[in-house]
């Protein structure tokens, strides 16, 4: 950790980390709390996160925009079903400013670390380079699961003498013109790159290392009437938020869970690739192995007609190796590209922690996950008191909205910061015993869903261990975070004059 010499910070009461979709709506709820004294430390130069990042041709998500949004900060103006990230990270821009965040952002703070000092019942922040540290009492881990990109561990990368992009470091100067294209990749963000991308370049050369399960993305635009009866009837908008929630949570039961209904979804699938799809052994290479909702499903109506443009090809052959010129199949053809799109390879923290965390008595929240990372309901690890995590360990949902996950993990943290700050609290810690009785009933829950069931996923450690996803309803997940109960924590108080010692709340 770095620290301006000769200086001391004052405490803070939060500390949050990460300015993405999980910092401002935790900045905003703290504020809604009452709770100003706070920082946001973002390592760019902008707010936004993962739609700040990911700016590559045809971005959007794949969730409808009434769901993919704060229920405490509605927008009634969505263009579309489903937008695209321009208009997403417009949503996150005008939430910051209504909100009055600006004050509270502290940009090029990138958190090097975090050690809790115990005597002192804080967090020490360290921040890159010269810029002084950071103290601050409780500390909100919002850096998001999808905040570090990185190229996957292909032989020969640093070989290879073309140009490469990452799906979320996207080069907009680069001209696709006339070149020979490679995407290796076929997930969420390959199967929105893919149809750009053939709109522009010569040839494109898509390798795929297994198909996943492609669903229909009906996207329509949002009229004008509909626009103003939710601007004019508030209630209008929440109902339809409510719609869409319990039409996502339906499909919990077809893609959670093998039931009748996965097949239902795999048939949807299925005639999806029918109809896009003429050619039988094209379809064959297409159709996957897995149970629907094994991997994530993809939403999209233009990525199978992208396959069939005569300057695009599906390559299936694993890939062996990165060349000086493009990439070596097991074959043994050097598939040659002037550019290699690399839409895969985010640095998903399964196992480890996205930076250095030191908890009480010396504790390394890295080594204690380096086999899968485990929280209390996703949101609080035992030996590391007074920080929260968002979209923590077992926070995933393979059905609804990340946001509505995301919503309840900020609410209840929110109520444990401020329990903290206003009971005057020295530590809140989760107690261990409580902490692994959550965790074994999440993985014998686990061992039921469809993740569980034999496909390789990025929801999966290397030796199987689920880390990832929630075994249920998001209605479930959402009830449990409604309370914070007090018994399930040690619950430390400062004295009067908050020296170091502490006593316990009986």
């Amino acid at each position: 950790m770095s620290n301006t010499a000769g200086t001391h910070p004052r405490t803070i009461d939060v500390a949050i980390i990460g300015g993405g979709f999980a910092g401002i709506g935790a900045a905003i709820r703290l504020k809604q709390r009452g709770i100003h004294d706070f920082v946001i430390l973002e390592r760019g130069t902008a707010i936004g996160g993962t739609w700040r990042d990911n700016t590559y041709p045809g971005a959007a998500c794949d969730i409808p925009s009434r769901l993919y949004s704060y229920s405490f900060a509605p927008n009634p103006e969505w263009s579309h079903t489903y937008s695209g990230s321009d208009e997403i990270l417009g949503y996150i821009q005008t939430m910051s400013a209504e909100f009055g965040l600006a004050p509270h952002f502290r940009f090029g703070h990138n958190v090097t670390g975090i050690v809790f000092d115990e005597g002192a019942g804080r967090w020490d922040v360290g921040i890159e380079g010269d810029t002084e540290n950071v103290r601050a009492r409780t500390v909100v881990l919002a850096s998001g699961p999808l905040a570090n990109a990185g190229f996957p561990n292909i032989p020969g990368i640093d070989d290879y003498a073309g140009h490469k992009i990452h799906s979320a470091r996207w080069d907009h100067d680069y001209d696709f013109t006339g070149k020979k294209v490679a995407v290796i990749g076929t997930g969420a963000s390959a199967v929105q790159i893919v149809p750009e991308l053939v709109e522009r370049a010569a040839s494109v050369k898509v390798f795929q290392r297994t198909p996943g399960w492609v669903l229909p993305r009906v996207n329509r635009r949002t009229s004008p009437v509909t626009k103003e009866l939710f601007r004019r009837v508030p209630a209008a908008e929440r109902l339809s938020r409510q719609a869409w929630f319990y039409g996502h949570e339906s499909v919990a039961l077809g893609v959670v869970w093998k039931s009748p209904l996965t097949r239902v979804v795999e048939l949807v699938g299925r005639a999806q690739l029918r109809r896009q799809v003429k050619d039988p052994w094209l379809r064959r290479q297409l159709t996957p192995e897995f149970r629907a909702g094994c991997k994530r499903l993809l939403m999209t109506d233009d990525y199978y007609p992208a396959l069939q443009r005569d300057n695009c090809k599906l390559v299936t052959w694993p890939i062996v190796r990165l060349a000086e010129r493009g990439i070596r199949t097991a074959e043994g053809v050097e598939h040659q590209a002037d550019c290699i799109v690399f839409a895969t390879g985010f640095e998903v923290s399964k196992a480890g922690t996205p930076i250095p965390i030191v908890g009480r008595d010396g504790r390394v929240l890295a080594q204690e996950w380096s086999r899968g990372a485990y929280a209390y309901k996703s949101v609080a690890v035992s030996g590391y008191p007074n920080l929260f995590l968002t979209f923590g360990p077992n926070s995933g949902p393979g059905h609804n909205s990340a946001l509505v996950y995301m919503e309840a993990q900020i609410d209840y943290l929110v109520g444990a910061i401020d329990t903290v700050l206003r009971e005057d609290l020295h530590m809140l810690d989760v107690r261990q015993e409580r902490q692994d009785r959550h965790n074994a009933a999440i993985q014998r829950r686990l061992t039921a869903t469809t993740w569980n069931s034999g496909c390789r996923s990025w929801y999966l450690t290397e030796d199987g261990f689920n880390a990832t996803m929630y075994p249920g309803f998001a209605t479930q997940y959402v009830n449990q975070l409604r309370t914070l109960e007090l018994d399930d924590y040690e619950v430390v108080a400062r004295r009067a004059d908050h020296e170091a010692d502490a006593i316990p709340i009986a």
